[in-house]
């Protein structure tokens, strides 16, 4: 039978012992300053500790007792996950027993006959308090939802293992969920955190057969430091097949990136570099696996030069703003109607960097705001030059970042730009890519339509690429779709893509918005885009994009039609 006194302390003891002597003995010495709970066998202590796992801060447990004796009792806690972390001390006249319950998990031991009880509290206090620190420290070592380390723990076991055994060949493994935010979005946060759990629950399992130690680095990123191994596509299909388990009507898709063992590399450079691994093999499902090469290593250093020099590209005007026309294709012949602003670099010493090499690096790096509103100024001064110089008000579409919508001086910023200027709001559009509208879509939402109410035109870039869903699309502000290219590529010679095209152009129709498709390099898809509807065009067929003196020639050229 037990029985707790109705002592309101703060720690919890359980003593266990057949003796009645004994119990009283104890209890006397800890009630002052304890709730003490008591048990007769081993069995009625197991069901105590099972009932107050999260309460019970110690346990003194007798090791001879009927029904279940206290070494049947520490083998039962030693195996259970819950249980296994409640410190427990010996109490014991058998100095034979002692060895055996330390082996078998006990913290301490207390000799029969009891010392004098100040000692025995001694021995209680200590052994609670280190606990406490030993479950402190396992709180912030561990992640609360996967159960793998924490990132920093994680990287200080990494380098003792780095340090102390050198001679084992380890890899870095980098594991990330593709598009997670969307599966949040669509699927809410409590199905986001299973799919988590699955994968820090198959990294486990994976790791009982792998030597090796693994995080949850941050949101859904996860790390492992590992023996090296000869197939790396094997571990992920296994984790793969763990993930698709969770729901037959959700696509989820992991991408791994490994640094394979490299003598004197430090464990941080090698996440480092299989963390760039598997950013390139973001959206390849066809390839998910990436290995980091000789290649991406001229990828790193390329992107810390280009990192290093951004300072000096903005002071030394390196950047320049080149426009391509958008032209009207419902009048005869196409009119130019406006145009979209395009960053270049023109480095000193590596020429001219693609903004496919340079945009991707700033927005990994939160720099590319400082790089936009370069453009937005650039765009708005040509727009001023072009209305003095030729009597016309060309607009000019600039983009918008993810990082330029969190940003809460957004629109204060964009309306001091026009009013600073002294142009129309319509003379700048702003350009918004599609994937944008599901980071925080309702924070997106809230600022288009603050820059909407403010006058401001908003195109949606590169539609269609697979992001937003139909009934997002109809409380979304905008005022133009504009198509992504991979739709007008095949649609001379590919049925699908004409019907795609068609349907987008329907649905721009049905929400009153005028669509743009870029991309247009022939006639026949010029043709077609006209026939379907499409109100404007950029592309090839009419022009690259152009530094501002050169795009002056089709200003003169327009005005010469127009005058003629």
């Amino acid at each position: 039978m037990i029985k707790q006194e109705q002592i309101q302390k703060s720690q919890l003891v359980l003593v266990v012992d057949d003796f009645e002597i004994n119990r009283d003995i104890l209890g006397m010495m800890l009630e002052d300053d304890y709730k003490v709970a008591y048990a007769t066998n081993g069995k009625e202590a197991l069901d105590f500790m099972f009932e107050h796992a999260y309460d019970l801060s110690i346990v003194l447990l007798d090791l001879i007792m009927p029904v279940m004796n206290g070494f049947e009792v520490l083998e039962a806690v030693r195996k259970n996950e819950q249980l296994k972390t409640i410190p427990i001390i010996v109490l014991t006249a058998e100095k034979s027993a002692e060895l055996k319950a330390l082996q078998l998990g006990a913290s301490d031991f207390i000799t029969k006959p009891f010392d004098v009880h100040e000692i025995i509290l001694a021995r209680v206090s200590r052994v609670i308090e280190l606990s406490e620190g030993r479950q402190l420290i396992s709180s912030a070592e561990t992640d609360f939802l996967t159960g793998l380390y924490t990132r920093n723990f994680f990287f200080e076991y990494a380098n003792r293992l780095f340090t102390y055994h050198p001679e084992t060949h380890r890899d870095a493994v980098v594991i990330n969920v593709e598009q997670f935010h969307t599966i949040n979005a669509l699927n809410g946060r409590d199905f986001g955190d299973r799919v988590l759990r699955r994968i820090g629950d198959s990294i486990m399992s994976c790791l009982q057969h792998v030597e090796g130690i693994a995080a949850r680095n941050e949101a859904d990123r996860f790390d492992i430091y590992c023996a090296a191994q000869e197939d790396y596509a094997r571990m992920l299909a296994c984790l793969q097949s763990k993930v698709n388990e969770l729901s037959p009507s959700v696509s989820i898709h992991l991408r791994m990136g490994v640094m394979p063992w490299h003598e004197g590399l430090e464990p941080i450079v090698m996440f480092d570099r299989a963390s760039a691994a598997c950013n390139m093999a973001r959206g390849n499902f066809q390839s998910p696996l990436m290995i980091f090469n000789d290649n991406m290593l001229k990828r790193e250093l390329l992107n810390q030069r280009l990192l290093n020099d951004l300072q000096a590209a903005r002071t030394e005007r390196q950047f320049r703003v080149f426009y391509q026309p958008k032209y009207d294709i419902q009048c005869t012949p196409p009119r130019l109607a406006s145009a979209e602003a395009l960053i270049r670099w023109w480095h000193p010493e590596l020429g001219i960097i693609s903004p496919g090499d340079f945009v991707p690096l700033l927005e990994g790096n939160g720099l590319i705001g400082m790089v936009d509103a370069f453009v937005w100024q650039e765009a708005a001064r040509q727009v001023v030059e072009w209305r003095e110089t030729y009597g016309i008000d060309l607009p000019v579409s600039v983009n918008l970042s993810r990082t330029d919508v969190f940003d809460p001086t957004l629109v204060e910023r964009l309306v001091n730009l026009i009013e600073d200027n002294q142009i129309d709001y319509k003379s700048i559009k702003l350009e918004v890519t599609e994937s944008a509208y599901t980071d925080n879509a309702k924070q997106v939402l809230d600022v288009i339509a603050r820059l909407r109410d403010a006058g401001f035109q908003i195109e949606m870039d590169d539609f269609g690429s697979g992001y937003s869903s139909l009934n997002m699309l109809s409380d979304m502000p905008i005022d133009v779709l504009k198509m992504d290219m991979k739709f007008v590529r095949n649609i001379e010679h590919n049925a699908t893509d004409r019907r795609l095209v068609a349907l987008i152009l329907d649905i721009a129709r049905y929400l009153e918005v005028k669509v743009i498709a870029e991309g247009v390099e022939t006639e026949g898809q010029l043709d077609l885009l006209r026939e379907g509807g499409c109100d404007l065009v950029q592309g090839f067929y009419f022009s690259r994009p152009l530094p501002p003196e050169e795009f002056e020639e089709l200003i003169k050229s327009e005005l010469a039609t127009e005058r003629n």
